[in-house]
Formats: structure tokens, C-alpha cells, sequence
């Protein structure tokens, strides 16, 4: 295929920004405008390539919730390279590992790093943002739509992550198919909690910009009540959280009281939000459209959206694939089941990527034949609507039947008195594997334990319950679980 400027994903974007477009930081109300920003991400492209960088080359970049690490983002992108986009923290913590697993050609990291962090591979301070007085600028970078342009790290892992290869033509074809299951318009603004290295967060900054939108940026959530204000302040139309987020909004913050004339939708993703918890948020917010989505790293990032109107008669789906892929759900010979059976969902389309870095073995398991195979447990009725009933890989069975720990954690987080539930499984000499629930009460609320087992469905058998006063979770607010079953083993040595 012959590369092609209008292939460039990042290229393409800058072309679509529009007269309102801008990106703002929240905590330091700094603030880039639509003449600014284009020659902003040219000049941060220009940067990377005067550094030594060539295309195709792969920049490891250090993300926090700020303009400064998008930019870098999007100039390596428009700029022909690889943008890895890793959290800061993970980056500090783990620099020379992740240089040797993504053969990263340099680094970028806002917090700063040495200038060197392994196998002379250099720490770049880049002479792009406002504060530069270079007028060195570029057009984007001609590339063909297979080409690379990001590798993503995929959510939940511990130690140095598996990277997703996404392409050019990846994210072109996914942000033009949310656009419309969203319906966004050239007017919004995304108030972003989520950093652009995972998934989730980078989709929400890519639509928004497309449709020549803005982007504020907060990284207070620690402090809800600044994100409120924020979105207040800056009249922002869109925000974007996983479930741990609506869990905070409703539990600890005052989302009751400080008024959201602006607001427009609320885009959930990253896991299942108890309906009761959604159904809160909408009572709260009549308004407000309440999109429930589902999504991997595998596809770019949404497979599926939730029309809000349709989701009264729809309760706990997550909506219908998105315009421009195909699905499949399979038994474990993999054939088609029956609509309304469960099976193991597969994806098919132009935002499925095309494997694993350096991981063969779990490519060829996972991409078979152009299609992604989730690994995780679904359900479509005759409508196309589809239910995510679990994780092929996270679940447990109790004497025979299979039991999905995101089932779990989702029914105990509906008890009275829960405000939240972390599940992992322990072997059992009867049951072959029973449960270890760890809870965190609602405030004030006084739990006991032997009562809370009576709650519960009477297949499951429960190894323990633990009162804990937080659930372990990775950088983008899902369960960590490895730090969940660590956290209740030392539970258990205690006693």
C-alpha cells in the first residue's frame, strides 16, 4: 500500500480541529487555544524527529492527565513514529524493562527521568509547547494505513505490560464509529479523568478533537468535588469514568448538590456498574444521557455502545456492536449458539488490531482469522443487544458450575449496606473452588458478616468474608487482582 498523508491518524485530526477546539488543564487553568494547538502537536512532531527520531521509530511516553503528554502523544503519531503511552508512574517505577519490551528508541516523561534510563536510550526534553521559541514545524508524516501508530498497554496487567499493535487505519476506523453511537457533535467539550494511556481515556480525547470538540483535563479526582466544579466551570458536555468512578461520585462527593447545566452524557466503560448505581446516576441527572459502553485495548477500544433511550427495556446490556463490525458468540468448539445462549465473544471489523508485541504465541491465540476472541462470557438477544455475562478467564466453578467473579462482585455491591466488592477464588476440598469476598461497607453502615452470607445465592460456596476498608485497584480504577488475592491472603495470616 503507498503511504499517504491522509492516513496519518494524528495528521487527519489536526485537519478537523475547529474554531472552538482547545485544550484546557483543569488544576493550573492553563490553557490552549484552536489557533495554538495545531502548530503546537507540528511542533512537538518537529521536535521528536529534529531529536534523532525516524519513522517508525517507538517513543515511550510518561502519562499523567495533563496537555503536556497528549501533545507528546499526538506529535509522535502526526510525526510518522509509535507513540507507547505507559501511566508515569509505571514508567518510573519500571523505565528499563519497558524500553526492552517495546525496543523503545527514546523516552519522554513530564516528571523527569535521568538522561538515561537503559542501553543509552535517551530521556528527551522537547522544545514544543508554548513556552518554546522554535518556529520549527512539520506536516504530518505520510504512512500507509498498517502502518503503526501506537502501542498500547493492555489494562489490568501487573509487572511490564502486554502491548496491543494499533494502527493508523485502527484508530481512524474507531473513533469514526463511536462518533455517531455517542452522538457527538462539533460543539462538545470532554472533561478527561482517564490518562490517554489507557484505552478508555485516549478514545474519549480522539472523538472529541475529531469532531473539532476540546478536552479539559483534571487529574483532582483524589478531591471529586474539583472535577465537579470543573466540569461547572468549563462547561464541559461530556464525562467519561469507569465504575469505580460513579461508585465515588454517588458515595463520596457532593454530585447532589453542584448543579451540571452544561453536561450532555455520561460515558461508561471499563467494567459493570450495578444497574442500581446507573439507574441513581440518571435519576440525578434526567437529562443527562447515560451511555454504557463496552470495549478491549484488542479493538482499539469500544466494541459496543448502549442507546440511553433503549435502555429502560435493555437492563444490563451493553448495547449493540458498533456500525462497522461484526460479531459472533461460540461454544467451546467454536460454533455459533443459539440468540440468547451464552458462548465466548468474538469480534470482527477494522478496529481489530493486529496482536501482541513480540507475543506470537498470544497472538495467534487471541486474533484467529481476523477475528478478536475477547475471552469474555456474552449473550445477544434477536435486537443485537448484548450482555456481558463474564470473564472466560475470571471466573470459578463451584461443584461443576461455572460462576463469574464480575457477577459476583456485581450482586454483593447491590446489598444494603455494600459499598463495594472485590471476589477471588480459593480451592475448596467439597466445591472444588469456593469464594473470598472482600468488602468495603457503605458509610456508617454496620455489617456483619454471618448476616451477609444469608444475602447471598445459596450455590455459592463462600470460603470467607472480610470487612476491608478499600478494594486494590490498577491505574484506571478496575480491580487489581493479583493485589486483591495478595491482600486477602495476609487477611487471612493475620487471624
Amino acid at each position: 500500500m503507498t503511504a499517504n498523508v491522509e492516513w496519518n491518524f494524528a495528521g487527519r485530526l489536526v485537519q478537523r480541529l475547529g474554531p472552538h477546539t482547545c485544550f484546557i488543564d483543569a488544576a493550573t487553568g492553563r490553557e490552549i487555544g484552536s489557533e495554538q494547538l495545531p502548530r503546537v502537536i507540528a511542533r512537538f512532531g518537529a521536535s521528536l524527529i529534529s531529536s534523532g527520531l525516524k519513522a517508525g521509530d517507538r517513543l515511550l511516553i510518561g502519562c499523567a492527565l495533563s496537555p503536556s503528554s497528549a501533545l507528546v502523544y499526538l506529535g509522535a503519531i502526526y510525526a510518522g513514529l509509535v507513540a507507547v503511552p505507559v501511566d508515569e508512574r509505571t514508567l518510573i517505577a519500571s523505565a528499563p524493562m519497558l524500553v526492552e519490551a517495546t525496543g523503545a528508541k527514546a523516552v519522554w516523561s513530564e516528571a523527569g527521568l535521568g538522561r538515561e534510563v537503559a542501553s543509552n536510550v535517551p530521556v528527551l526534553c522537547l522544545q514544543g509547547d508554548l513556552d518554546s521559541d522554535t518556529d520549527e514545524t512539520m506536516a504530518p508524516a505520510a504512512c500507509t494505513a498498517s502502518d503503526l501508530a501506537a502501542l498500547m498497554a493492555t489494562s489490568g496487567s501487573t509487572g511490564v505490560p502486554r502491548f496491543v499493535m494499533v494502527s493508523h487505519e485502527n484508530l481512524i476506523a474507531n473513533t469514526e464509529a463511536i462518533i455517531p453511537s455517542q452522538g457527538l457533535g462539533n460543539d462538545e467539550r470532554a472533561l478527561l479523568i482517564l490518562p490517554v494511556s489507557y484505552c478508555f481515556g485516549a478514545s474519549v480525547m480522539h472523538t472529541h478533537l475529531y469532531q473539532g470538540g476540546s478536552v479539559v483535563f483534571d487529574r483532582r479526582f483524589m478531591f471529586p468535588n474539583k472535577v465537579l466544579q470543573s466540569i461547572a466551570r468549563y462547561k464541559c458536555t461530556t464525562f467519561a469514568g469507569v465504575p469505580t468512578v460513579y461508585n465515588v461520585l454517588l458515595r463520596r462527593s457532593d454530585v447532589r448538590k453542584i448543579p451540571q447545566s452544561s453536561l450532555r452524557r455520561f460515558l461508561q466503560a471499563g467494567g459493570g456498574l450495578a444497574p442500581e448505581r446507573i439507574n441513581e446516576m440518571r435519576e440525578l441527572f434526567p437529562r443527562v444521557k447515560f451511555y454504557v459502553m463496552y470495549g478491549q485495548t484488542e479493538a482499539t477500544a469500544r466494541i459496543s455502545c448502549m442507546d440511553p433511550d433503549r435502555a429502560p427495556e435493555k437492563q444490563g446490556s451493553v448495547g449493540q456492536p458498533l456500525n462497522n463490525l461484526a460479531i459472533s458468540i461460540v461454544d467451546e468448539e467454536g460454533k455459533d449458539v443459539p440468540v440468547g445462549q451464552v458462548g465466548e465473544l468474538l469480534v470482527k471489523g477494522p478496529s481489530i488490531c493486529s496482536g501482541y508485541l513480540n507475543d506470537q504465541e498470544e497472538s495467534n491465540r487471541v486474533f484467529r482469522d481476523g477475528w478478536l476472541h475477547t475471552r469474555d462470557l456474552a449473550r445477544q438477544d434477536e435486537e443485537g443487544f448484548l450482555w456481558i455475562e463474564g470473564r472466560a478467564g475470571s471466573f470459578l466453578k463451584i461443584r461443576g458450575t461455572r460462576v463469574s467473579l464480575s457477577e459476583v462482585e456485581a450482586k454483593v455491591a447491590d446489598i444494603p449496606g455494600v459499598y463495594e466488592c472485590g471476589a477471588y477464588a480459593v480451592s475448596h476440598p467439597e466445591a472444588g473452588e469456593a469464594l473470598v469476598l472482600l468488602i468495603v461497607p457503605s458509610q456508617g453502615a454496620n455489617l456483619v458478616t454471618e448476616e451477609l452470607r444469608h444475602s447471598l445465592p445459596a450455590h455459592w460456596t463462600l470460603d470467607s468474608i472480610r470487612l476491608v476498608t478499600e478494594i486494590p485497584k490498577t491505574s484506571v480504577g478496575k480491580i487489581a487482582r493479583s493485589a486483591l488475592s495478595a491482600m486477602g491472603k495476609e487477611l487471612s495470616g493475620r487471624t
